[in-house]
């Protein structure tokens, strides 16, 4: 296993295990197992243990979901079908819940933003990044600045909460009745 092998499969393991167990329930000899990468070789790659790991992974989320908000944005001229595009997206990842990759970063908002300045931030600056995709869009189609930040917001708001209720449901009802609901929020 080379050197950027093991630095990529350990991030790769703990952005997974966050998503799913958040950051309390995931431990650093968990991540080295599913990773398969050697132990020393966490420290050597995030020498600020957990917390550096944690906000790294938040950081691959948020270049992953802007990316995946980005083209679902860019395919559509409507930005309502392209938030809508985005939870179909999305909602297929409840098929089964063991195989979930690329949902944002809630659980580890949830568990350390008032516990960890660092990975509040990295959460934080995430929500934002995601949100100035849908602003963008909402202002080239004529959207005023003010409107759009609050549509932006909302839309962040009611997708990681659709994401919550789905995962207690264990299907994508809810993000479903979310992106049914976007054209009239939009409408406004």
């Amino acid at each position: 296993m080379s050197y950027g092998d093991s630095r990529e499969k350990i991030l790769s393991a703990a952005t997974r295990l966050f998503q799913l167990q958040g950051y309390y329930g995931t431990g650093l000899n968990q991540i080295i197992k599913e990773s398969g990468a050697p132990k020393g070789s966490l420290y050597y790659h995030f020498p600020g243990g957990k917390e550096q790991l944690a906000i790294e992974a938040v950081n691959e989320m948020k270049e992953y979901i802007r990316q995946k908000i980005a083209d679902c944005m860019e395919a559509c001229t409507d930005p309502a079908e392209g938030i809508q595009a985005f939870l179909k997206e999305l909602s297929c990842q409840f098929s089964c819940t063991e195989d979930i990759e690329g949902l944002p970063v809630g659980l580890l908002a949830a568990e350390t933003s008032l516990k960890s300045e660092p990975l509040r931030e990295a959460c934080h600056e995430a929500y934002k990044e995601w949100a100035s995709v849908y602003e963008e869009k909402l202002r080239q189609t004529g959207c005023s600045e003010s409107r759009a930040k609050e549509a932006s917001t909302v839309v962040n708001a009611m997708i990681e909460g659709g994401i919550l209720l789905s995962l207690t449901a264990k299907n994508s009802t809810p993000l479903l009745h979310i992106s049914s609901c976007i054209p009239d929020l939009l409408k406004r």
